[in-house]
């Protein structure tokens, strides 16, 4: 018996979109914000920054060999994550604070696969026509030589965007010039090519054909966007309540028509295909061209700009009354975005506190724990540390590594009867350490002491210390 209502699928297939070109304030603002990610994205890799004769000259770096990473005059070393983790965590909070202000602006504007597709779409428009010529074409069942040509150039010239977008991901982690030349010649490593490779691909593939389907289906942020808007977040927006009913007929005296004349221009700009006509919808990503073109349209027909722009549901009453919104200001400055203001801000102070605290000498002590102590012959107890010391500075330090704690303790360092080390430039060194007790060491009926080692920078004065335990008492 065959079933006369079968499941719907839980997958819509794709319908092509195919915008249409707009002007106005806000392509014009997307325009420049993709000139400056762009650039900032491809030409960074390339500036040159002077550290000394022992560290890299790439400006920013992400040395994976060394557990590095480079930022112009900042430099972290592994033990140091924090700050990555704290950048992490302002780009969150930002994320929060302009999503709450203004919905999906980030998507709109400056997400990659937006920056991306409108990159794509621009070389598609370029090649192949506006709306109305790649429509003709795609509907063009027949693949004749014009045909082939167009598509083929247009492939070409994306492939080698995705080729120049995952070389510059690949210069971030080597010195740009010499990896460039290692690339062309054929003696790169074979990951830098697998990596190249994977995101040419994914550019390619991602920016020229799935395009909002990434944004409807497989990004994260538009399911939990709604937890982040409220009712003052300005979003994009039509006011219905002076564009319908729509129609391109003149009022009557038995027909009153909305400001909506149903040009449909506002839906044929949209990258991502939907009618903002029909209200919040989790697939607008507020990149505002709707507005130019409805803007555009108004202000060919005589009517006041605005039937579609940015607005706040609480608003809503007050302009259907005839009254002016509210200032934009009074939506922006609100509880929760100044709280997310507050918090990043607070983050980021906090990071600039770290930063500009922290040493140019450090040391870890880690106790070897295998065994946890040594009796020696004539009864003194010998504990064994793996000290590592790091030296930030662009030169080789001479390191003197000192003990506080019990008179009794003294530190004793393998290999050398000194207690001085010399460190490299701009390395951490691992050294072992021993921290031998006397009879009767320790407080009384204890079996551990607390103690402290010390290093100096006997070129600075500068001073850190680690503190660890010693176990065991002497008999």
């Amino acid at each position: 018996m065959s079933d006369s209502n079968p499941t719907p699928s839980l997958y819509a297939a794709r319908e092509p979109i195919f915008p249409r070109r707009v002007s106005g304030p806000f392509r014009n603002l997307k325009w420049i914000i993709m000139a400056i990610t762009l650039g900032i994205y491809y030409v960074t890799p390339w500036i040159r920054w002077d550290r000394g004769p022992s560290l890299p000259d790439q400006a920013v770096l992400l040395d994976m060999a060394n557990r590095r990473f480079y930022f112009f005059w900042i430099e972290i070393w592994p033990h140091e994550f924090y700050f990555v983790a704290g950048l992490l965590i302002m780009a969150g909070l930002g994320l929060f604070l302009f999503t709450s202000a203004l919905g999906r602006v980030w998507c709109g504007y400056a997400c990659p696969q937006t920056v991306w597709t409108d990159l794509y779409i621009l070389v598609e428009r370029w090649i192949e026509g506006d709306r109305n010529a790649r429509l003709r074409l795609h509907r063009q069942k027949k693949l004749d030589f014009r045909k082939a040509r167009l598509r083929l150039t247009k492939w070409v010239t994306w492939f080698l965007i995705g080729l120049a977008t995952g070389g510059a991901w690949v210069f971030y982690f080597a010195d740009a010039p010499t990896l460039l030349r290692d690339l062309v010649t054929g003696n790169a490593h074979p990951v830098a090519y697998t990596t190249m490779l994977i995101l040419t691909a994914t550019t390619f593939f991602f920016g020229g054909f799935a395009r909002e389907q990434i944004c409807i289906y497989a990004c994260p942020w538009p399911r939990i966007q709604a937890a982040m808007m409220d009712e003052d977040t300005l979003v994009v927006g039509y006011r219905e309540w002076r564009g319908e009913p729509r129609g391109k007929g003149k009022r009557t005296a038995d027909t009153e028509l909305g400001d909506c004349i149903d040009c449909m221009a506002c839906v044929n700009v949209c990258p991502v295909g939907i009618d903002i006509r029909d209200g919040q919808q989790m697939e607008c990503i507020t990149c505002a061209l709707c507005i130019d073109a409805c803007d555009d349209m108004m202000a060919k027909i005589g009517k006041p700009r605005g039937l579609i722009d940015y607005m706040a549901l609480s608003d809503e009453p007050r302009e259907r009354e005839g009254q002016t919104p509210r200032p934009v200001w009074k939506h922006i400055l609100r509880p929760r975005t100044i709280l997310y203001t507050s918090l990043w801000s607070l983050v980021g102070v906090a990071l600039m506190f770290a930063l500009f605290i922290r040493s140019d000498i450090d040391l870890t002590v880690a106790p070897v724990r295998n065994p946890t102590f040594v009796t020696l012959s004539d009864g003194t107890i010998r504990n064994t540390y793996d000290v590592r010391l790091r030296n930030k500075h662009g030169e080789d330090r001479l390191f003197t590594l000192s003990l506080a704690g019990d008179p009794a303790m003294r530190l004793e360092i393998e290999g050398t009867n000194l207690h001085t080390v010399n460190v490299p430039a701009d390395t951490a060194q691992l050294t072992r350490v021993y921290i031998i007790a006397g009879r009767d060491t320790g407080p009384a009926g204890a079996d551990s002491t607390p103690v402290r080692i010390w290093v100096e920078d006997l070129g600075s004065g500068e001073r850190a210390s680690k503190d660890t335990t010693f176990n065991g008492r002497g008999n």
